[in-house]
């Protein structure tokens, strides 16, 4: 027989056992060996690194609109804390660390998040858009990404855009986070703006770069296994320098996710398997 948690027998402690561990949590942040980013700059650094855009309403949830009207809000709060932040040489930047202040700006509202492995409203769900925008911003840097968190299943349909599948960055509070240290001796700067439809996150250095990135997702397949449907996929992260030259070409992600919407339908195909 399968041990029980002391929270699935006494579902009445998932509070305290929540605030436990976000406690503990920031106390091991505030206590390793790390300096975090906390300092923002008015003044914008002078080179851009590598922008991008995310549409903010996913229209193909096949859930209320609203939690994607709410979930834009939540977005907009969040960015509060990131916007114009500095990253400094020798400094780690981390997601919560910023995000956590989140709501002495407002409050947050009830959006989609997977808990448990299934979808649910919660307060603040759709953090995990800005955590992907981020993650893939950090790719095309120097940065040396030193904590992230695939998503266990891809349970919405993907939203589109320059953002290839696979690539993704799953936070919560307390469990798992978004971190990335400046190993250069350069000055890094994030900027999350937004219009009426998009977010739009932008990376901007002190230091104009020789070396540019770009990511690429190989030998995409679908397959059925034991009933699940799951995606393989291997994402690249290719450097070129000034000239356009490939320079070096890195592994740094091997993707297998479950597939919990009727993907056979969204892309038009028939996946085979077991």
């Amino acid at each position: 027989m399968k041990k029980r948690r002391l929270t699935e027998i006494f579902p009445f402690l998932i509070p305290i056992r929540k605030l436990q561990r976000k406690i503990f949590f920031y106390i091991g942040m505030f206590l390793d060996s790390n300096r975090y980013s906390r300092k923002k700059s008015e003044d914008i650094l002078e080179y851009k690194v590598f922008t991008t855009k995310s549409k903010m309403i996913n229209t193909k949830s096949g859930f209320d609109i609203q939690y994607q009207i709410n979930k834009a809000d939540n977005l907009r709060l969040v960015a509060k804390t990131i916007h114009k932040i500095i990253i400094e040489p020798n400094e780690t930047f981390s997601f919560w660390m910023l995000a956590r202040k989140a709501e002495k700006y407002g409050k947050y509202k009830d959006g989609l998040a997977v808990v448990n492995n299934e979808v649910t409203n919660v307060k603040g769900g759709g953090l995990c858009q800005i955590s992907n925008l981020l993650f893939w911003l950090f790719l095309h840097t120097p940065l040396t990404i030193v904590e992230r968190h695939p998503h266990s299943a891809e349970t919405l349909p993907h939203a589109g855009g320059e953002i290839p599948e696979g690539v993704d960055a799953t936070i919560a509070e307390g469990w798992k986070d978004l971190k990335v240290r400046n190993d250069t001796k350069e000055r890094f700067q994030i900027l999350i703006e937004f219009d009426e439809d998009y977010i739009y996150g932008t990376l901007l250095s002190d230091t104009y770069q020789d070396i540019y990135y770009r990511i690429k997702s190989e030998n995409l397949k679908y397959t059925r296994e034991n009933n699940k449907v799951y995606r393989y996929n291997e994402i690249y992260k290719l450097w070129y320098n000034s000239t356009n030259n490939l320079i070096r070409k890195e592994l740094v992600l091997q993707n297998k996710y479950e597939i919990r919407y009727d993907v056979e339908s969204e892309l038009g195909i028939i996946i085979g398997g077991n």
